[in-house]
């Protein structure tokens, strides 16, 4: 028994995990496009934020799954801390829906064997057959579910039998009275499986099965501190996920931990009378086959009441969680790892690698302004932390492009397909910025080296073509950021600037040089600076002009310089 018990337990859980992990993909690939409009349709009201993530969590069948969305998302720079605190509290009501689930296979008008099977063989079918992508997907939903459904039915066999086992009863009751370890034990199990859905699902299980004895409202008392502590377990994921992620992600992730564990603390001490609440006032007479439903009332209860309790609270979450986790001053901005579970929604993907080039963007005017001033002040200091810069700067090339050719081997629509190429030599014009900004640093090393000063007129020319460049760059951000094509038009205005002031300084350089003015390592050192700072302006002229296209090319990609 004890074997066939093991057994069935551990596959049926793994099928039930591997049918909810296939229910969810499909339902997040039929869905995805419409994620950006919902997440974009959200203000600051932190009701509505709750009931998307209530619904967002409902529709995917997973806490953790949309939690590390939530996460994704602030990583993405697609939602705020403050929007993001109600949205993580809202898929804590959601995952509830999953043990809703679990309680209508008990019923005697739904037997699974009548449902899973058939919806196993359509869902499979559809996947094999169909040629549309939209078909496979609803078909993968189907196949999910129907394989979700025979999980919970081999788990509901393996547990069959209990209710006369009295040493298994025993075992779980002596375990069971205790509700610190029986919250620490559904902790600890969920951190295992690394789903809430399941524990709870196990725990309901169980209990109808006969395993916390034959008392049900004795069985919802003892289900409630293991689903209090699985609710705690489930935070590891989002723990997990938001390890290299940025600043406000990692604080999304330790508010959803504060929320589950402090609500779990306040309704620890309320254990008999959330249980007695449940049995009064639920429709169903108690019995095994309803003992599930009224488990899955009592876990909707407390996320509700959770909710009513930290939803006004938010500001102060969020403020607490912004003083434990600080924003560390660094000299560059490091590229945030992208979110890999973005790549099947592609136009949320392509909005994040679009914020990591700005990023990047703005790591390469810190190279650029750093390099130039450093040249004319001989500030060794300023020109050390331009090799810094450019070793982030090639990290955010690294990553950028390897998510962007990932991204390409997905099914991307006719928009995303034109756009991607486009940013990948974006990217490389980038990093070619702060390959030029190195060659400015060699060449301020050998101005030092040399004990070389440059003439007052050197100097005034220097900080003319620096403004302009400047002036470039911070435009090519704003055009970027915004899409801002009056920005990227100012640009090429600047461009055009660089390109007149090179052609005269080069002359103007040599006339000094013939007047003994400077000598001609003066002059190899400025000319080949001037240079730099024109190839910097010619790729940022090939960005303005990307932006102006609309992140086309018209057929004609440009130069790589």
């Amino acid at each position: 028994m004890i074997r066939d018990m093991i057994f069935g337990t551990a596959g049926g859980l793994g099928l039930f995990l591997y049918g909810m992990t296939l229910m969810s993909e499909g339902l997040k690939n039929v869905a995805g496009q419409k994620l950006k409009g919902i997440l974009e349709s959200m203000t600051k009201r932190r009701v509505v934020g709750c009931i998307v993530g209530a619904g967002l969590t409902a529709l995917i069948q997973s806490s953790s799954a949309a939690t590390v969305m939530v996460i994704g998302f602030i990583n993405a720079g697609l939602l705020t801390l403050a929007q993001a605190i109600p949205v993580i509290i809202g898929t804590n009501i959601g995952t509830t829906a999953t043990a809703w689930l679990v309680s209508i296979s008990g019923l005697q008008a739904f037997k699974i064997t009548t449902y899973a099977l058939p919806s196993v063989a359509v869902g499979f079918s559809m996947q094999v057959l169909a040629k549309s992508r939209a078909i496979k997907d609803v078909g993968q939903i189907l196949l999910g579910f129907g394989i979700l459904f025979v999980g919970i039915g081999f788990m509901k066999d393996a547990f069959a039998g209990l209710e006369n086992s009295e040493a298994v009863q025993q075992m779980f009751l002596k375990s069971a009275s205790n509700p610190i370890l029986a919250l620490l034990a559904g902790a600890a199990i969920t951190m295992l499986i690394q789903s809430s859905s399941a524990a709870v699902a196990s725990i309901q299980i169980l209990a109808a099965s006969g395993a916390f004895g034959s008392d049900y409202s004795v069985a919802i008392s003892i289900s409630i501190p293991f689903i209090l502590g699985s609710n705690i377990g489930t935070t590891i994921t989002a723990q997990l996920a938001a390890l290299r992620a940025n600043v406000n992600a990692r604080r999304a992730a330790w508010a959803h931990t504060m929320f589950n564990v402090l609500g779990a603390f306040i309704c620890f001490w309320f254990i008999g009378l959330i249980a007695k609440g449940t049995i009064a006032f639920c429709p169903w007479k108690l019995s095994a086959t309803t003992v599930a439903l009224s488990i899955a009332a009592a876990h909707t209860a407390i996320k509700v009441f959770e909710a009513f309790f930290f939803l006004p609270l938010t500001g102060v979450l969020g403020r607490i969680v912004t003083f434990m986790i600080k924003e560390k001053d660094t000299l560059a901005e490091k590229p945030v790892v992208l979110e890999k579970r973005l790549l099947d929604t592609p136009v949320l993907a392509l909005n994040q690698a679009k914020r990591e080039i700005i990023r990047m963007a703005q790591n390469a005017k810190k190279a650029m302004v750093r390099s130039t001033k450093g040249l004319i002040l001989n500030d060794k200091d300023r020109l050390n932390s331009v090799l810094i810069i450019e070793d982030v700067i090639d990290q955010f090339q690294y990553e950028i492009t390897t998510y962007l050719i990932e991204l390409s081997r997905k099914q991307l629509s006719d928009e995303v397909s034109i756009e991607l190429p486009v940013l990948l030599h974006t990217v490389n014009d980038l990093e070619r910025i702060g390959d030029h900004a190195v060659n400015i640093v060699e060449l301020a090393e050998r101005k030092i080296r040399k004990n070389i000063s440059f003439s007052d007129y050197a100097v005034k020319e220097a900080e003319e073509l620096f403004s302009q460049a400047f002036e470039m760059v911070d435009s090519i951000i704003a055009a970027l950021e915004n899409n801002d094509h009056a920005a990227a038009r100012s640009a090429l205005e600047n461009e055009k600037n660089i390109n007149r002031m090179q052609l005269e300084f080069r002359r103007s350089h040599v006339k000094r040089m013939t007047k003994n003015i400077c000598s001609p390592v003066n002059s190899l050192i400025f000319v080949d600076m001037v240079d730099n700072i024109e190839k910097m302006g010619d790729h940022l002229a090939s960005i303005a002009q990307a932006v102006i296209g609309g992140l086309q090319w018209d057929g004609v990609e440009p130069k790589s310089l």
